[in-house]
């Protein structure tokens, strides 16, 4: 009897998939596994796996992609199946743990969730009674969910949420928002004719992997790629343009490409006087002319007059023919010309904000603006949920986080919170930190290690994290988070021109769920008693606010049992009916 190979066992048979041991090799012995879908946790992406659980022994063996992940598709790359090595990791928090030496000393004691629940949530409850509602704060930086935390912090009457947001990708966000009021671009490099990035995209960029078999596929197609990056990059490598400007001086290389567009009229009129406020344009820039398109093109030309190949060569350290050459690409990619930057130019540079603004005014000059092979704004391609009970946003500000010198900054200022500390501008209560490593992260570690080992200025540190890091060693309570195959989330991101919708579960409690089990909580079912963020808010508000007398515990209560918290599956059973009729009927079956 033959078998036909196949990437992955068919949907079908997830539940019983029978396969050889390769640790018994030469021996063929045969292993039963339960297929459990989940969602990735090493990148933003959120690409799906496939946990596979030994019936035996309900060990997780190995993670591999998920086919019908329309995302990623199964085609993974090495840090999904890397899971495994967290799970295993033998060097990672398996309990609740307290400081019980000085700040820094390494000496914990283990402790109960309840007793961590018990001493936080007493802490909190006091500093919310006592009006100090702006000392607690949560510091975090991608938590892989879409808008549960903000629904939490919003039910505490707290503006509480830090990012690290200023330090990475704020420049782009900017440039991109400044346009369009959303601030991401989703670009749909499949089916594009001209693919312009910046930087190492393919291989680095922004999200990895489903944007590099995208680019993959487009250039397959027949799309132009162009990439441009100082190094010679693997992007720069594949590309069909490299170009290589002086660090800084992207945008007036986008600008010269803008210039030639309107000088060699290859650009998109059409669109561009349908959907531009080009009106306002002329009557502010140039009321020497009447306000008709007829007057927009040479308007144009003469405010970007000083932007021509020859300076642009001159200023970018390029050849005047190159830029000529890109410029001609781009104009024969109208309305289907997908464009990215991220991190990179726009980022590192005084003034990269401009970088992300100049790129996406080639999208609107050339018609690729929402349209198939062009560039949407993120929230176009995305899907967040909603759920049915909406706690009023909170009417605080908090200017440790938004201080009323810089009233245009784009996110919280973070870098400077642990000199506002050292500065006596205010003090915080209670400080958690989320896939967040403040001393690693920020380029002034020290002085971050100097806040968080002074309990005058931070009196509670919780860190939640998988793993220990330089600044949890300096925490009060060190709370073990569930990695990629340990907890629940939801989440969407703009990975290409479509919407969607991941689920990301604890797979050792799904496992035994489908074998009749149940469970109140998630550390039940993990190593150890690893827990996952979710869960734990919703006990945390409850015992910040035991007898709701703040408001916070009936933002938490179950609709079907009133008087009793409400499990994050509940909440998420509630976001499908809302916002996805039948959702969860169709997913859960498959686990």
């Amino acid at each position: 009897m033959t078998e036909t190979l196949s990437a992955y066992p068919p949907e079908g048979s997830w539940d019983h998939v029978e396969s050889l041991d390769p640790a018994a090799w030469p021996t063929k012995v045969r292993r039963s596994h339960r297929l459990v879908p989940t969602t990735c946790f090493n990148c933003e992406a959120n690409c799906g796996l496939l946990a596979w659980v030994d019936k035996a022994t309900g060990k997780i063996t190995k993670f591999e992609g998920n086919p019908v992940h329309p995302a990623s598709r199964g085609r993974n790359c090495a840090k999904g199946p890397a899971t495994i090595n967290q799970v295993d990791d033998p060097e990672r928090i398996l309990y609740p743990m307290k400081r019980v030496g000085n700040r820094g000393e390494g000496l914990w004691e283990r402790i109960t969730w309840e007793q961590a629940l018990a001493e936080i949530g007493e802490r909190i409850n006091t500093a919310f009674r006592e009006d100090r509602h702006h000392e607690v704060m949560y510091h975090v930086g991608r938590m892989g969910d879409d808008s549960y935390m903000e629904r939490v912090l919003h039910s505490w009457g707290i503006d509480g949420q830090n990012s690290h947001t200023n330090i990475c990708s704020s420049g782009a966000r900017v440039g991109y928002a400044s346009w369009m009021g959303f601030d991401r671009p989703s670009a749909d490099f499949a089916n594009a004719k001209v693919i312009f990035l910046i930087s190492s995209h393919l291989e680095a960029g922004h999200y990895f992997n489903p944007h590099a078999q995208r680019i993959i596929e487009g250039q397959q197609n027949g799309a132009t790629v162009v990439c441009v990056d100082p190094r010679l990059s693997n992007t720069a490598a594949k590309a069909d343009h490299w170009l290589s400007p002086w660090p800084g001086t992207e945008a007036f290389l986008l600008l010269a490409i803008v210039r030639l567009l309107l000088v060699e009229n290859t650009w998109d009129a059409k669109f561009f006087e349908r959907w531009v406020n080009w009106e306002t344009f002329l009557r502010e820039a140039r009321p020497d002319l009447e306000p008709t398109f007829s007057n927009v093109r040479q308007a144009l030309i003469d405010q970007y007059a000083e932007y021509t190949p020859v300076e642009a060569a001159r200023v970018c350290g390029l050849e005047e023919d190159q830029v000529l050459e890109v410029a001609r690409v781009v104009g024969n990619g109208l309305g289907r010309f997908a464009s990215h930057t991220w991190r990179a130019s726009s980022a590192g540079n005084e003034g990269g904000w401009m970088v992300a603004r100049c790129l996406q005014f080639l999208n609107v000059l050339t018609g690729s603006v929402g349209t198939e092979g062009g560039t949407n704004a993120n929230g176009w391609n995305k899907f967040i949920p909603d759920t049915p009970m909406h706690p009023e946003p909170q009417a605080r500000w908090n200017e440790m986080q938004w201080p009323i010198e810089y009233p245009l900054t784009h996110h919280e200022m973070s870098i400077l919170l642990p000199h506002f500390l050292k500065a006596g501008r205010g003090r915080i209560d209670t400080y958690f930190t989320r896939v967040y490593n403040p001393m690693w992260t920020n380029p002034d570690g020290f002085t971050w290690m100097e806040v968080l080992r002074d309990s005058n200025l931070i009196g509670c540190h919780v860190a939640l994290t998988p793993t220990w890091n330089e600044s949890a060693w300096f925490a009060d309570y060190v709370l073990p988070m569930g990695v990629a195959s340990e907890r629940h989330d939801v989440a969407s991101f703009e990975t290409h021109n479509g919407r969607w919708i991941g689920f990301r579960q604890p797979v050792a409690r799904r496992h035994r769920e489908m074998d009749g089990e149940t469970f109140e909580r998630s550390y039940e079912a993990n190593p150890g008693e690893v827990w996952e963020e979710q869960e734990f808010w919703i006990d945390l508000s409850w015992r910040i606010d035991p007898d709701g007398a703040l408001g916070i515990r009936q933002q938490f209560e179950s609709r079907e049992r009133p008087g009793r918290h409400s499990p994050w599956m509940s909440t998420t059973r509630c976001c499908s009916r809302v916002r996805c009729p039948g959702c969860l009927r169709r997913l859960l079956p498959r686990g």
